[in-house]
């Protein structure tokens, strides 16, 4: 299971809206292959990792497969995967995590047993519910997983009151900010940024694809958003229609009515804070929302650090 949960290690970007899946094939000479998810319409881990053992001649009858995600048992752009592993005379299966996935939810597992094969079930699976954590949520919810990135001063503001704002934070923190845009299928900001900062929301200062950019609203013709995907409505079902589209992530990165609206609704997932050692030291300056918060110490919303990583000068905060 380790080998599988390494092979699919940073694969989630590259195969969405597949699940970055891993797995390892042991045969009984203690041979091991893996393989991992292709992107849509190619093969899934399980039989990556069966062409990496008969590619090197290897016999696996009798081996033991583990995967990250129960084996698919359905036919789609490619045919089951649970077709395959009984036709190679697997006789073991090991899997981390079932797939709740209409589609699967248990019926990989019993097409296995069915047929033979042992299985085991829950190996490694809180690594990799981390690892699969925006594929789960988005076949739970039916909703993209929702990051919400705020750059502030250490004195919680995004802005000067003349509403200048570059840069509070350093290269560093930037770079490790376009980064985490790559790691996200889709950009949302609202149509005021568009207006008021004309962002383009690419991945410049990081390799990796551009996600999907979103507009709450109407982003006016010219902009350098352009070509984006403008909507309006409720935001659950902005997320929603999202969902539909096939995005597993959404990095929400402004403005600050935005970013209230989706704090103030319950539908951020994780928070990314990157903190300047910066003091505006006033009241004047912009906050990260706006809107009204909690009226009583009671009623604020509180969260754990789940990690924090110093950036040059800056702090990353990642709450949860």
């Amino acid at each position: 299971m380790a080998a599988a949960v390494a092979a699919a290690f940073g694969i989630q970007r590259s195969v969405s809206p597949n699940p970055g899946v891993g797995a390892a094939i042991r045969t009984r000479t203690g041979q091991v292959f893996v393989g991992h998810t292709q992107p849509p319409g190619g093969a899934h881990a399980e039989v990556m990792a069966l062409r990496a053992a008969a590619d090197a001649g290897a016999d696996v009858v009798g081996g033991t497969l583990a995967t990250t995600l129960e084996p698919c048992n359905h036919t789609g752009r490619t045919g089951p995967c649970t077709q395959a592993i009984i036709s190679a005379r697997i006789a073991r299966v090991i899997v981390a995590l079932i797939d709740p996935d209409p589609l699967v939810a248990g019926t990989g597992n019993d097409r296995l047993r069915a047929a033979g094969v042992v299985v085991e079930e829950g190996v490694g699976e809180r690594e990799v519910a981390d690892q699969l954590e925006t594929y789960l949520h988005h076949r739970r919810t039916g909703q993209p997983f929702v990051t919400l990135k705020l750059a502030m001063s250490l004195d919680g503001r995004t802005a000067a009151p003349d509403s200048s704002s570059q840069w509070i934070t350093g290269d560093e923190a930037r770079r490790d900010a376009h980064r985490l845009r790559a790691d996200h299928d889709a950009i949302l900001v609202g149509a005021g940024t568009v207006r008021a900062d004309n962002p383009t929301l690419t991945v410049r200062d990081a390799v990796g694809p551009d996600p999907m950019r979103v507009v709450l609203g109407k982003a006016p013709d010219g902009a350098n958003v352009h070509p984006c995907v403008e909507l309006s409505g409720p935001l659950p079902e902005v997320l929603t229609d999202l969902g539909h589209r096939g995005v597993l992530s959404v990095m929400v990165e402004g403005g600050a009515t935005v970013a209230h609206a989706f704090h103030n609704a319950g539908l951020v997932n994780r928070y990314v804070l990157y903190v300047a050692p910066v003091l505006f030291g006033g009241d004047d300056a912009l906050g990260v929302f706006r809107g009204p918060g909690a009226s009583t110490i009671g009623d604020v919303w509180r969260g754990r650090m789940s990690r924090v990583t110093r950036l040059g000068d800056d702090l990353r905060i990642e709450l949860r």
